[in-house]
């Protein structure tokens, strides 16, 4: 297998002990030499503070970190003062978002999409951010028309962003034909397939059916037919997941992105299936 650029994403720990635990899967991880990990954050500053300090406890062992940022209901000095921050701590990368609005909450803010916020941040600060932004393959479960979403990725790169990270999918032609239809409005950074090992098919059921993820009827008939058969449903999950890996770099993606849910041993054997550790 060629070498393949590899990215884990984590959420920041509730907890110390969670953040204990979080140290050392970043450690166990850090045998595939990844070019970061990126760190989720709150809509509204929700989680501000835990992602700011779960950033540098990455950077405290070594890695580049790049927190998320979510621009609804945020304020342009808001986001500023949160760009200084993690300039200080000598973050260069960011994954730049709209997000959720917090419930209870029915101002946008000043910033209604993300490509709002990528224009603010070159405006403001150049090009002294390497900014990820996300891609839907299958396209944002809030969006009614395919190609309204094409347009607002589109624009997103248009307003700066250097790369994208793609929503968790397991039909890789629908990535495929993602990358040919943005190719053809004149996108050329690269989309880098997020993938989710299957942990806990149950949850991952649930946020597939929330996002509009398709799982395919075959993977899902095979994974209810193996009711509590724990042992069956991490093999096959890992299969599964390591096959569309394998596809994916075959026909020339990018890199991987592995959204982890904290844990590292899936994400591991996959990378191991892959000879990627």
């Amino acid at each position: 297998m060629k070498h393949v650029p590899i990215s884990f994403e984590f959420f920041p720990p509730n907890t110390p002990v969670g953040s204990d635990k979080l140290k050392t899967v970043v450690q166990d991880l850090s045998v595939v030499k990844p070019e970061f990990f990126s760190v989720t954050y709150g809509a509204g500053g929700a989680t501000r503070d835990k992602t700011l300090a779960t950033v540098k406890d990455i950077a405290a062992l070594g890695h580049e970190a790049a927190p998320h940022l979510s621009c609804v209901g945020s304020t342009a000095e808001g986001i500023s003062e949160i760009l200084d921050t993690y300039r200080a701590q000598g973050i260069k990368r960011l994954v730049a978002l709209r997000g959720d609005l917090p419930s209870g909450t029915a101002v946008a803010g000043e910033f209604r999409f993300a490509s709002d916020l990528i224009e603010f941040i070159r405006k403001t600060q150049g090009n002294d951010w390497f900014i990820e932004v996300a891609a839907y393959p299958e396209y944002h479960p809030q969006q009614r028309y395919a190609r309204k979403d094409l347009e607002h990725f589109a624009a997103k790169v248009k307003a700066g962003a250097n790369s994208a990270i793609t929503q968790f999918f397991f039909n890789p032609d629908a990535y495929f034909h993602f990358v040919d239809e943005v190719r053809a409005l004149g996108v050329d950074v690269p989309i880098v397939p997020g993938i989710m090992p299957i942990h806990n098919y149950a949850k991952i059921a649930q946020f597939a059916a929330r996002d509009g993820i398709e799982i395919p009827r075959w993977v899902a008939l095979k994974m209810e037919g193996y009711l509590d058969d724990a042992a069956s449903i991490r093999a096959f999950g890992i299969d599964v997941v390591a096959r569309l890996c394998e596809r994916l770099i075959t026909g020339g993606a990018p890199g991987i992105h592995f959204y982890t849910l904290n844990q590292s041993p899936l994400s591991l054997e996959v990378c191991k299936r892959l000879s990627l550790t």
